[in-house]
């Protein structure tokens, strides 16, 4: 396993990260047995990284960590954990909730079903904008002083909200939404970043599965169903940058997945790409991207098949993007 720094001030962690919402929501049923499996599986092959949020599920997911993670040394791994996202009885959702008051309810609830003393990097899941994020920072690095997490994230904030963030207490980390067919941070956000020595942890790097090469359009219901990359002459139009791309893996001799993964890999040592695998195979095919070695040829050539902002229709619906301080704040439109 190669291993990349959080940041300048964050910890040594592997350099792909294991995510872990659907093995518990958001993309229909999964398997359990094989959802543990994998956990342990990842984390046999060096993957150190373990992301989550105390509202995948409602809870449910961290408790499925928990029960893949029990007897596991804890030097072993370094949990992700975001925490204020709403939910209710129907998996619905409500405002992110940032207040500094609850800081330390939510970790208290984290660390329980997880089971551990301490959570490793801790972030709000977004911006409360009824909430100065100085306060909310303010608290985290109070928990911080207690020994309670051992460093602060961010998570889809913009430009201003990670300057004003940075000057409270260091961030390891930053997680945003990255890949081929979302590039949008490259503008500002991912600027600012290095400027204040905080990393990229990139979620969506395989575009929810569309740049995975294994996505075929078969009446999906899940998030997919509401994302405008999926929808009508969207999808037909960003499969088609997907064939592309696939042209471009074969003739290296890698799967389109692997090639998408390296793409992200390859721009930056302080990109770290956090992989949704829920089954073992994927999780061994997106591992074994870190084989792959990408000459500035092949970059010419993915950029080629799928050129910065070619991707049809936004990231989320736009209802969901209204909410976003990384939309609003930061140009992470593709």
């Amino acid at each position: 396993m190669k291993h990349r720094k959080l940041g300048s001030t964050g910890p040594t962690v592997s350099a792909i990260g294991l995510g872990c919402m659907g093995m518990s929501d958001a993309y229909g049923p999964a398997d359990r047995s094989e959802s543990i499996a994998t956990i342990q599986a990842a984390l046999h092959d060096g993957v150190t990284l373990i992301d989550t949020g105390d509202f995948y599920a409602s809870g449910l997911n961290e408790l499925l960590i928990a029960e893949a993670l029990n007897g596991i040394a804890r030097d072993r791994y370094q949990l992700s954990v975001k925490f204020g996202g709403v939910r209710d009885p129907a998996g619905g959702w409500g405002p992110m909730d940032g207040r500094p008051e609850v800081v330390r309810n939510y970790l208290a609830y984290s660390l329980r079903r997880l089971n551990v003393d301490h959570i490793d990097i801790y972030r709000v899941g977004g911006l409360d904008r009824s909430v100065p994020i100085e306060d909310t920072i303010g608290a985290l690095a109070d928990c911080v002083q207690k020994g309670w997490i051992r460093h602060i994230g961010l998570s889809e904030v913009g430009e201003d909200t990670i300057r004003r963030a940075a000057a409270v207490h260091p961030v390891a980390d930053l997680q945003i939404e990255y890949s081929l067919l979302s590039r949008g941070i490259e503008d500002r956000i991912l600027p600012t970043c290095r400027e204040l020595g905080i990393a990229i942890t990139a979620y969506g790097v395989l575009c929810r599965g569309l740049l995975s090469g294994h996505w075929h359009p078969n009446g999906t219901t899940d998030f997919r169903s509401i994302s405008p990359r999926f929808q009508g002459d969207n999808l037909a139009a960003n499969l088609q940058l997907v064939e592309q791309l696939a042209r471009v893996a074969s003739t290296k001799g890698v799967t389109t997945t692997q090639l998408a993964i390296a793409w992200a890999l390859a721009q930056g040592e302080d990109i770290i790409p956090i992989v949704g695998a829920r089954r073992r195979e994927r999780l061994a095919e997106a591992l074994g991207s870190l084989d792959v070695t990408l000459s500035e040829d092949d970059l010419v050539s993915i950029e080629r098949a799928i050129p910065k902002g070619a991707a049809k229709g936004a990231r989320y619906p736009e209802a969901m993007l209204e909410h976003l301080d990384s939309e609003r704040n930061g140009s992470a439109v593709s």
